[in-house]
């Protein structure tokens, strides 16, 4: 990285749609050069890049899949390669950038298809290259959410599409699930599938729920379930949140400083571009004052600290409270219960909560 990349806080708005939009994590780069991947706007230059296959039932059959086909009749996508994450974000700041391009309409219901990807490659130098930025120690074993990583650019072309109900851009990630069957490890390759489900009503939008499962020579080692806010002016409906009385935060188990550099690391690492991560520019188009860490590495980082105390099968649930700014001090606690642990994310100095999570 040259010595500037990490402090480019204002960035103008060519650089915003073409700079952090670029995968720059070379390891990652040639992990995918086995694809010959020519991607530009997110689809594949091959036309044999992606074949559908409709199916009664749903989408079973593929990597992976719910035995009988998975739940609402879905349609399966077969993508020769791995998505090139970068072409997906830049028609994402597109169209969501007035004059040009402007929103596309969105639709009202769920794509009714299941994206699946064969053999990717755990690549060596990108692990290690992300257990840097999270905190990780260096090994073999993947960390729980690697896989999210891996399989990311899978899930950025689902939430990319036309007709997916909810704009990339500005949508919050208010919740990940993830469990581990078994451990994975560098050297095996893995196939994904992903689908959305469950829309449903929020007091300031629509949620839904994005799966993202990973398997194994046909074995299902890895589910993710990603929950996301698309924020909408005409909202009404569903639960609301609890606005009681803050709790006091509990007691802490350790400080970090987490510096603007982290939304730019973990970007190159995760291929997760979103300039409110990255961009001061970015972050204020859509509501934020300055840039916030992505929310998948501030789990990331508190599962790094209870690295030595997990077991080899596990589920590990977050929920992401309130954003933590570039830059900012957090801290985390964790307490075990006998069950698992529960552990959590603060601001050291005022305690808001910014994340609370469990690992059973």
């Amino acid at each position: 990285m040259a010595p500037h990349d990490h402090d480019r806080e204002d960035l103008t708005l060519p650089d915003l749609i073409e700079g952090p939009t670029r995968d720059l994590t070379s390891a990652r780069a040639a992990a995918l050069a086995h694809s010959d991947d020519h991607e530009v706007d997110g689809t594949s230059g091959d036309p044999q890049g992606s074949q559908l296959h409709d199916q009664p039932g749903g989408a079973g059959g593929g990597p992976g899949g719910e035995p009988g086909g998975g739940p609402g009749g879905r349609r399966q996508e077969v993508l020769g390669r791995l998505p090139a994450a970068g072409g997906l974000y830049r028609r994402a700041l597109l169209g969501a950038v007035p004059g040009l391009g402007g929103r596309r309409g969105r639709g009202r219901e769920l794509p009714a298809v299941e994206l699946t990807v064969a053999g990717v490659p755990v690549d060596a130098a990108h692990l290690a290259a992300y257990d840097r930025v999270c905190g990780f120690r260096l090994a073999d074993r993947l960390p729980a959410t690697y896989l999210h990583v891996l399989g990311f650019p899978v899930s950025l072309r689902l939430m990319t599409a036309a007709d997916f109900p909810i704009p990339l851009t500005g949508v919050v990630h208010v919740a990940n699930r993830i469990t581990v069957h078994r451990p994975a490890r560098v050297g095996e390759t893995v196939d994904f599938h992903t689908y959305a489900e469950n829309l449903r009503p929020h007091e300031r939008g629509r949620q839904l729920d994005v799966v993202l499962v990973g398997s194994i020579g046909g074995e299902e080692v890895w589910r993710g379930v990603s929950t996301y806010l698309g924020k909408e002016r005409a909202a009404g409906g569903g639960p609301r949140r609890d606005r009681g009385d803050r709790p006091t935060p509990p007691a802490t188990t350790a400080q970090w400083r987490v510096t603007p550099r982290v939304g730019t690391d973990y970007a190159r690492v995760s291929g997760d571009h979103n300039p409110i991560h990255t961009s001061k520019l970015g972050a204020r188009l859509f509501g934020f004052p300055r840039p916030i860490a992505h929310g998948m590495w501030s789990k990331a980082r508190c599962l790094a600290a209870l690295e030595a105390r997990l077991p080899d099968a596990y589920t590990v649930d977050v929920a992401f409270k309130l954003p933590v700014p570039l830059p900012s001090t957090v801290a985390f606690r964790a307490a075990a219960d006998g069950a698992g642990w529960d552990f959590g994310l603060h601001g050291a100095r005022d305690g808001r909560p910014h994340l609370v999570g469990t690992v059973r």
